[in-house]
C-alpha cells in the first residue's frame, strides 16, 4: 500500500484556546507555577550542598529529583509559556523531536528515582544498622547514574525508531506539547510495533519503577507497625508520607496517560492531566518532601543567620 508522504519541517500545536483573555489567565498562572517550581527546586539543590547536615543520601537523592524535575518541567513549559504570550503555535521538527525526547527520557529518570528513593526509605526504617554500609557514597552514585543511563537507553530504541517512519498526515497536533499520542496519529502505514515499544517501555518504566515503591512501602508499613511508641509511629509516617503523596501524584497522572486500555478518552481531559503531571507536581514536590522538614527549615535558618551576620560584618567600617 501507497502513503503519499509529505515532509514536515515544522508543527502546529493547537494548545489550549484562541481567546486572548484566557491566554494571558493560563500564561499568568503558569508563569507564576514555573517560576516557584525552578525557585523551590533550585533551593532544595543548594541547601542540600551548602549544609552538611544534608549530606545524606536521602537529601543526594532529594536535590538529584530536583534537578531532574527542574530539566523536566523546562522543557515543556517555556515553549508553552511563548505560545501563550504571542500566539504563535509553530515549533520547528527538529524542536519537536527534542522536547518529546526529552520529556520521556526525563521523565523516566523520574520513575527510576523514585524507585530508588523508596528503597532507600525502607532500608534506613527496616535496616537502620545496616544502612551506612548499603547506601555508602559508591552505591548512591552508582544508583543516580543508573536513573539517567538506563532512562536514556530506553527511550532512545523508540525514539530513533520513531525517526525512521515516514509522516504522511497533517502537521496539526491537538495538544500543547509533543507528546507521543498526537505525534503518532501523523504516521504512514503500520504504526503497531511503535505503539508495542512505547506500552512495553511505559510498563516497564512505570509499573516497574512502581512495584519496587510499592513492595518498599509494604515493608516500611510493617516495620513502622511494629514500633512500639506512637510518637515514634508518627514520625515515621510524616518522613514517609511526603515521598507517597509525590508517587501518587506522579504516577496516577502517568498511568492514565500512557498505560490506559484505549486511547478514546477526551483530548481536553488528557491536556489536563499533562498538566498536572508536568506541572502541578514539580511545583509541589519542593514544599512536600523538603520545604516542610524541620531539618531543612533549620538548615534554611543557619544559613539565613550565616548570610546576616556575613552582610553586617561586610557592612561595618
Amino acid at each position: 500500500m501507497e502513503y503519499n508522504q509529505t515532509t514536515i519541517s515544522e508543527f502546529i500545536l493547537q494548545g489550549f484556546t484562541d481567546v486572548l483573555a484566557l491566554r494571558l489567565v493560563l500564561f499568568t498562572v503558569l508563569f507564576f507555577s514555573y517560576l516557584l517550581t525552578i525557585t523551590g527546586n533550585a533551593a532544595i539543590i543548594t541547601i542540600s550542598h551548602i549544609d552538611r547536615r544534608l549530606h545524606t543520601p536521602m537529601y543526594f537523592f532529594l536535590w538529584n529529583f530536583s534537578l531532574l524535575e527542574i530539566g523536566f518541567t523546562t522543557a515543556i513549559v517555556p515553549q508553552t509559556l511563548t505560545q501563550l504570550a504571542t500566539g504563535n503555535k509553530n515549533i520547528s521538527y527538529s524542536g519537536c523531536m527534542l522536547q518529546s525526547f526529552l520529556y520521556f527520557q526525563l521523565g523516566t529518570s523520574e520513575f527510576f528515582l523514585l524507585a530508588i528513593m523508596s528503597f532507600d526509605r525502607y532500608v534506613a526504617i527496616c535496616n537502620p544498622l545496616h544502612y551506612p554500609t548499603i547506601m555508602n557514597n559508591r552505591i548512591c552514585t552508582l544508583l543516580i547514574l543508573f536513573s539517567w543511563l538506563g532512562s536514556f537507553l530506553l527511550i532512545i530504541g523508540p525514539s530513533l525508531l520513531f525517526l525512521q517512519v515516514p509522516m504522511c498526515g497533517s502537521n496539526i497536533l491537538n495538544h500543547f506539547f509533543c507528546d507521543n499520542a498526537p505525534l503518532i496519529k501523523i504516521l504512514c502505514g503500520d504504526t503497531q510495533l511503535l505503539r508495542f515499544l512505547g506500552f512495553v517501555t511505559a510498563v516497564f518504566s512505570v509499573l516497574g519503577s512502581l512495584s519496587i515503591t510499592v513492595v518498599s512501602y509494604v515493608n516500611i508499613i510493617k516495620s513502622v507497625l511494629r514500633i512500639p511508641s506512637a510518637s515514634g509511629r508518627q514520625k515515621t509516617f510524616s518522613t514517609c508520607a511526603s515521598h507517597f503523596i509525590v508517587v501518587s501524584i506522579t504516577y496516577g497522572s502517568c498511568i492514565f496517560l500512557y498505560i490506559k486500555p484505549t486511547q478514546n478518552s477526551k483530548l481536553e481531559l488528557s491536556k489536563m492531566v499533562a498538566i498536572l503531571n508536568t506541572m502541578v507536581s514539580p511545583l509541589l514536590n519542593p514544599f512536600i518532601y523538603c520545604l516542610r522538614n524541620k531539618q531543612v527549615q533549620e538548615a534554611w535558618r543557619d544559613a539565613l543567620v550565616r548570610f546576616t551576620a556575613m552582610v553586617k560584618g561586610t557592612g561595618n567600617p
